[in-house]
């Protein structure tokens, strides 16, 4: 069976981490994935669809696409599967109007019921989406790590030669720069630390040394493992109840104990004492840094387990499978039981 993702772009971390990580486990059932961008304008997507292939599975990713665009893909394609793992029918953190949108999740709502099944990355995204389809076409697979690909960090250093880790891109360094408070009221404490911003744009910062890391998918493991401790921030908005926590799980299949604000995934990942803290403000942030900073043997159990529970959790072994069922039931599944004359 052929299954065709649309996509933003081949090369984007949600496609990466979400479709073309179960790439294997496809091929195992027989699937072939194809990833193909969306395109950006009315014409050039007219075209597109006239060379989709028919009686296809189409996964569309995150997308809210026009609602006359939605309708022609469920007339060209056999299934349709809408895969999301952000608060797509909210506006998010950065926009300075209210995180509420009624057209935001009109689009939302309308291309759902079209889809056979919708793919949440977390509970709260799951729940939102069974509030407007059938529960049954509502499933739960969460972001996931290969942790083969991610080397252990030694822990060896200790209080102001600890190394920090943040790992992003340019549209969630906003969030980097809501924590800098409390990082530096950390630095000060411990007496000076080095933030290793893993990133295709940089902070700039006076209080303590930050430490360039343009990102590529060969170097992030090496330079994340070459840290001490995993940093995350989320801003207090309704958006981040959507994130799925690429970053912190990046940080736990590396052996990094994670400081983190007490917000949306931050607290089902971070095991409060066992795979990291959770702390909120300067103070507290600055007492849990200093706290792990001081004690390597603490980051190395913190890490250890955090890496266990990718594995068993947040693995691509523990979700591959599922994956695959589900499409599987979509294609199996009877016309009346699938969402095709949906609106």
């Amino acid at each position: 069976m052929r299954l065709i993702a649309l996509v933003e772009a081949r090369d984007h971390v949600c496609y990466r981490y979400r479709v073309a990580a179960f790439r294997q486990a496809l091929a195992a059932r027989g699937w072939t994935l194809e990833a193909v961008p969306i395109a950006r304008r009315n014409r050039e997507r007219l075209a597109q669809l006239r060379q989709l292939p028919e009686s296809v599975v189409l996964l569309v990713q995150r997308r809210l696409l026009p609602l006359w665009y939605g309708y022609a893909l469920r007339q060209r394609t056999r299934r349709l599967v809408f895969d999301f793992d952000d608060a797509v029918f909210l506006r998010d953190s950065n926009s300075r109007k209210s995180p509420s949108s009624a057209r935001r999740l009109n689009r939302f709502a309308r291309f759902a019921r079209m889809c056979d099944a919708v793919i949440a990355g977390n509970g709260y995204l799951a729940e939102k989406a069974a509030r407007i389809v059938p529960a049954n076409r509502v499933h739960l697979v969460p972001t996931c790590i290969d942790t083969s690909r991610y080397e252990l960090a030694a822990h060896y250093r200790s209080g102001s030669a600890t190394r920090l880790a943040w790992i992003g891109s340019g549209s969630t360094l906003a969030s980097l720069q809501e924590a800098r408070p409390c990082i530096a009221r950390a630095s000060t404490l411990v007496g000076g630390l080095r933030l290793h911003a893993i990133c295709d744009v940089f902070p700039q910062w006076s209080e303590l040394e930050v430490k360039r890391c343009r990102w590529s998918t060969e170097t992030e493991s090496a330079e994340l493992a070459a840290c001490d401790i995993g940093v995350s921030w989320l801003p207090e908005h309704p958006w981040s109840n959507g994130k799925c926590g690429l970053k912190v799980l990046q940080y736990m299949a590396t052996g990094l104990p994670v400081l983190a604000n007490p917000i949306g995934m931050h607290q089902q990942l971070v095991r409060q004492e066992r795979t990291g803290m959770l702390a909120a403000g300067p103070d507290a942030w600055a007492e849990a840094m200093k706290r792990l900073a001081d004690n390597p043997s603490l980051r190395q159990d913190m890490g250890a387990l955090g890496r266990e529970v990718v594995q068993q959790d947040y693995s691509i072994a523990r979700w591959g499978a599922a994956f695959v069922d589900i499409l599987d039931q979509v294609v199996e599944a009877t016309p009346e039981t699938t969402a095709r004359h949906a609106a």
